[in-house]
């Protein structure tokens, strides 16, 4: 001990000290000079163990005296006192001082001074070695110090005081206390821990990786039939018994967690000492890794669970076999929890009825109506849960409702409920119920309804068509013979009689005006026709408003005229629309020759062209008759007029404003009517959307077409009718052509080598050979021959299928009849430059 080793060196030194100076003394010899040097070395080693004493790092008091009335301690010591260093620390001094700051104590009590190892030391002349003791300041601090003490003596032999060196284990003994606590917990743990396995009938190890050794508890006995002396104490011993279908799932699924896991649990089979395989649930806990994290030590525990195993197996059969039954019944079939809103359990019909798993019904959770149900029945399932909540035992309560299936359509669904369970306030709990697809029974109810709906419309519309069909026939014959009237009655005169110039003059006009109003109404039929059967095709291009509305103005000026109309007009520069031209030019111009039919004599005709945002808006309004409120919603429909009566005053067959609308339409654009009632006059507007175009700047010179010449030019013209014929061949030779007639396809093609043709004017309808066979024989032709001659088809076929039926075969041109001699001539002058 080194308190021991310091008291032993003190008191040598001293002794020696002692004995050098007795000796010194005795020797009456020694001169003066070597007492000197006695003395200084004397002094030196006494200043060598001041030096030590204070610097040593242990507790050391040194009394002077043997009653110990003065007793000094190191610079340590009186650090761990917590008093100056040169304080007295004697408990009974001579002279009165305060109280030290500090007592001692010894298995609990008190210790008086003389009991102190230091001071019984000085009083008695004895040592008193390994001594516990304890010190208690009066910051309550508390150390245990562990020390002896040795008298010193005088020259005589008598005790003059003593020393005492003391260390501090404090910590130690704190070691050792919690070295026995923790001893103690663990006893008791283990105690514990023995009772608990055999409580638990449990198989627990702990198992050394590094080493392969393992250690197990006595279950191993209890459980499988092994005593631990029979089992081999390695971990590869266990693994050889497990059952070869379980091992190596169960070795890549530990490898695979716990590299990353500390925690591992797997159900599997073991072999027991009855040759046997029991089901076992081991569950283990890494505690130990080495510092690449590997595991080196587990610890964990095994249990029997056979009897669970075969209780589960019990269980599943007996699941199966109920959902078997539940899957064989006809219809989804399910457990609903009313305190949980959530399916607790659904039959794989659901897959059908909705297209949803049954684990993906029970997943919606109580958000399964929610999500799935119509918003509209949704908003009443609370009724029915309350319905439910107030059935009485056994009561079915039914209600049909929507839900969305998996593919997003809805289903019609009739629910069958009853409850099974109730709480304790007897609310219902648990509701067992089917469910049935009634999507095809709605849908058929839905259609009969909606059947008959139609029917009783379409009886409605019938009527309504039969007597609009029987009104537009009756102004169709009125209205076809009406213009028929002056041109058969003026031919036959100008035939049978002799007129002079004007008369005669006047006869023409009267007859070409009204084979151009029969005209007029054949193509309203056509327009008709196309935009019923949608048809009608546009040749959009960008169209300068104003020449359209100017052009349109032209046509029905010569009538307004007539009737002393004001025809006044507002055209400014607003932009261009992207449009046909010509089927813009027939919108106002039907639109103004409604206005001026309707006006009476001197009345107005307004037209403005106006720029509303990105619209262009036309509006025309008149003094004429206006519209009634009643018939204003009906304006635009076909075939409808306001007054369809033998005395009504205005002719038409009511087309005019239905082919106006769909026009406008197909152009993307509005029209409205409106009319403050009869004699008010009305105002159409029309409003179509503006080109992203720049605006043109307008026209300031007029341009003049020559008059077409056909000169030099040889026209083939074929047509089985002869007056057809020979009009077509006056207008042409009238401006210069040189024609042959033929009256079939098969003189087409006897002559056509022979004439050499510039171009060719066949009809469509001709007996033997039509104009498409014909025109397809031509086109077969080497081109010496004729076969690219340019070819028109000049036709009473005026539909549009009929266009592209005659330019699919090979024609370049389709023109319909009755021809106008203008357009014919300009078309032949274009073959020209082809």
């Amino acid at each position: 001990m080194l308190e021991g080793i310091l008291i032993t060196l003190f008191l040598d030194a001293h002794r020696k000290a002692q004995a050098q100076v007795r000796k010194s003394f005795n020797q009456l010899e020694v001169t003066e000079a070597e007492i000197k040097d006695l003395t200084q070395a004397l002094q030196r080693r006494i200043d060598e163990l001041q030096a030590l004493f204070n610097v040593i790092p242990v507790n050391i008091a040194f009394a002077e005296d043997p009653d110990c009335h003065v007793v000094k301690v190191n610079a340590a010591y009186a650090k761990l006192l917590q008093i100056p260093t040169d304080t007295n620390v004697a408990v009974t001094p001579k002279a009165k001082q305060s109280q030290l700051p500090y007592k001692f104590y010894q298995n609990g009590r008190e210790l008086l001074g003389h009991e102190l190892p230091v001071e019984y030391a000085a009083k008695h002349g004895v040592e008193v070695r390994d001594v516990e003791i304890e010190l208690v300041r009066q910051d309550n601090a508390v150390f245990s110090l562990f020390g002896s003490a040795v008298p010193l003596f005088d020259e005589s032999g008598q005790p003059r005081g003593s020393v005492g060196v003391y260390t501090n284990i404090t910590e130690r003994k704190q070691a050792e206390i919690a070295l026995r606590e923790s001893e103690e917990r663990l006893r008791i743990a283990n105690e514990r821990f023995e009772l608990a396995a055999k409580a638990v009938n449990c198989l627990i190890y702990d198992w050394n990786l590094e080493s392969d050794r393992i250690e197990r508890t006595d279950g191993l006995t209890k459980l499988f039939g092994y005593s631990l002396e029979e089992a081999e104490p390695t971990g590869q011993w266990w693994v050889d018994r497990i059952h070869p279908d379980d091992l190596q799932s169960i070795q890549d699924r530990a490898l695979s967690v716990i590299a990353k896991e500390d925690n591992f649990s797997s159900e599997y089979r073991i072999l027991n000492k009855s040759n046997q395989y029991v089901y076992v649930l081991d569950q283990c806990l890494v505690v130990a890794r080495d510092p690449d994290g590997k595991p080196t030590r587990i610890v964990g525990s095994t249990i029997d669970i056979s009897e669970r195993k075969q209780a589960e197996f019990k269980l599943q059969e007996s699941q199966r076999f109920i959902q078997q039954i539940a899957d064989s019944i006809p219809g989804t079939l399910y457990v609903y929890d009313m305190q949980q809103q959530r399916n607790v359990y659904v039959n794989r019909q659901i897959g059908e009825l909705l297209g949803y798993s049954p684990e993906q019904i029970q997943a919606f959770g109580d958000q399964l109506f929610a999500q799935l149900i119509y918003p509209e029945d949704f908003a009443a399932i609370g009724l029915q849960f309350e319905r439910l909540n107030q059935a009485q035992e056994g009561e079915v309560i039914d209600y049909e409702y929507r839900m969305r299936h998996a593919n997003g359509e809805w289903r019609w669904l009739w629910s069958r409920n009853t409850v099974s369970t109730r709480t304790a306030d007897g609310l219902a709990h648990q509701v067992v119920g089917t469910v049935h697809d009634i999507t095809d029974r709605k849908l058929a109810e839905t259609e009969r309804e909606q059947l008959l709906q139609r029917e009783q419309a379409a009886r409605e519309q019938a009527e309504r068509a039969n007597r609009v069909k029987d009104e537009f026939l009756a102004i169709l014959s009125h209205e076809l013979r009406s213009p028929l009237n002056p041109i058969l009655g003026w031919a036959q005169l100008l035939q049978t009689r002799q007129f002079d110039a004007a008369k005669t003059a006047e006869a023409l006009a009267t007859i070409e005006r009204n084979a151009r109003l029969q005209s007029q109404l054949i193509d309203d039929l056509l327009d008709t026709a196309k935009i019923l059967r949608g048809k009608l095709t546009l040749e959009i291009a960008s169209v300068d408003l104003v020449v359209a509305i100017e052009a349109a103005m032209d046509t029905v000026r010569t009538a307004a005229v007539a009737k002393n109309i004001l025809l006044h007009s507002v055209l400014p520069q607003i932009g261009r629309v992207l449009g046909d031209t010509n089927r813009l030019q027939q919108i106002v111009w039907n639109l103004l020759s409604n206005a001026v039919k309707f006006t009476p004599q001197n009345g107005r005709v307004d037209i403005q062209l106006a720029r509303i945002g990105d619209r262009a808006q036309i509006t025309v309004s008149d003094t004429g008759k206006g519209i009634k409120p009643d018939f204003l919603p009906y304006i635009f429909e076909s075939f409808r007029q306001e007054d369809a009566s033998t005395t009504r005053r205005f002719g038409g067959l009511g087309l005019g404003l239905a082919i106006v609308r769909q026009l406008v339409e197909a152009h993307g654009g509005t029209i409205t009517a409106q009319s403050k009632g009869e004699g008010l006059g009305a105002t159409f507007t029309v409003e179509f959307p503006l080109a992203n175009l720049e605006v043109e700047p307008e026209q300031t010179e007029a341009v003049f077409e020559k008059e077409p010449d056909l000169s030099g030019m040889r026209v083939l013209v074929v047509d089985d009718e002869p007056d057809s014929r020979q009009l077509i061949v006056v207008i042409l030779t009238q401006y210069g052509a040189e024609v042959m007639a033929v009256t079939s396809a098969v003189e087409v093609l006897n002559n056509l080598e022979s004439f050499q043709p510039n171009v060719l004017v066949s009809d469509i309808g001709m007996p033997d050979v039509d104009g498409y066979s014909l025109i397809q024989q031509i086109r077969a032709l080497p081109p010496e021959k004729g076969g690219q001659i340019p070819a028109i088809a000049l036709t009473a076929y005026a539909r549009e299928e009929d266009y592209q039926q005659a330019i699919a075969n090979g024609y370049q041109w389709h023109i319909t009849k009755p021809v106008n001699p203008e357009q014919l001539v300009k078309v032949v002058l274009t073959c020209q430059f082809r």
